[in-house]
């Protein structure tokens, strides 16, 4: 389907948790952000619904995201529902790794096309300093159980200022040894204004943005920098996925309510 602005809209990211077992400094602030209650996130057969609803309306390509999108319970399970949709196109997830290893080959049986695993370095003591305690031997070995899965798999690299592009020459040989693919993404705050000059590879340009996305609390977003949400009608999920498609902005503006780890990225 085609926002106002005669963009087609295929894409639905789809956060499956607010929560994470890192506080990455890009994602999150050092001590966190309050969860919400298990109670309040979106349930399995609610996101079903709604990639089915997509599905009926052109959307051809769902990203699982979150926080981690490990850390929430039976994930796997949810895979087999979505793959289970007729026409559900191109299934992926969004992970920072350190989780993958025993998931991986389940979740490669049960559907998952891809993964996008977060690498913004290959210096043990840097990773854990950006992760706020992460293991990089954890995500390597994420990585390593994903390609053995025969899972496509993509390396997520924010490139950051303070080391002079180091860590993404480092992984970017990395990616090439191990046969994998690779995208830069650029350091954004969600609450200042949107850069398309940035040289790397996402946030991608606003005027080719082809996606909305499913909050973990049951809410559509629009925007990933939009404070402006569409409460999930349970009972009819096009209907709500037509008017998240419809308040979709030209351009992205500022999002003060949310953190990245928050909405998926």
């Amino acid at each position: 389907m085609r926002d106002s602005f005669d963009r087609e809209i295929r894409y639905l990211r789809i956060s499956v948790t607010d929560r994470c077992n890192l506080r990455c400094v890009y994602c999150m602030p050092e001590e966190g952000v309050p969860w919400m209650p298990r109670r309040s996130v979106v349930g399995f057969e609610a996101i079903r619904d709604t990639v089915a609803a997509a599905v009926s309306l052109g959307f051809d390509k769902f990203r699982l995201t979150g926080g981690e999108p490990l850390v929430r319970k039976g994930l796997p399970a949810l895979v087999s529902m979505l793959r289970a949709v007729p026409g559900l196109g191109t299934l992926a997830m969004t992970t920072n790794g350190t989780l993958l290893a025993p998931f991986a080959a389940d979740l490669k049986s049960r559907g998952l096309d891809s993964v996008n695993v977060s690498l913004d370095t290959l210096d043990a003591e840097r990773y854990a300093a950006l992760t706020r305690g992460g293991r990089l031997e954890d995500a390597l070995e994420g990585i390593d159980a994903a390609i053995a899965a025969g899972l496509a798999v993509k390396l997520n690299v924010v490139v950051m200022d303070d080391d002079g592009g180091r860590g993404l020459d480092l992984v970017r040989d990395y990616a090439e040894a191990k046969g994998v693919a690779l995208q830069s993404i650029a350091r954004y705050s969600l609450s200042e204004a949107k850069r398309d000059d940035h040289g790397h590879d996402r946030p991608p340009p606003c005027a080719k943005c082809d996606r909305v996305r499913l909050l973990a609390d049951g809410t559509l977003r629009p925007c990933l920098r939009s404070s402006t949400g569409v409460d999930l009608d349970r009972a009819d999920p096009a209907s709500s996925l037509a008017r998240c498609v419809a308040l979709k902005p030209a351009l992205g503006p500022t999002c003060e309510d949310l953190v990245v780890g928050q909405i998926g990225g």
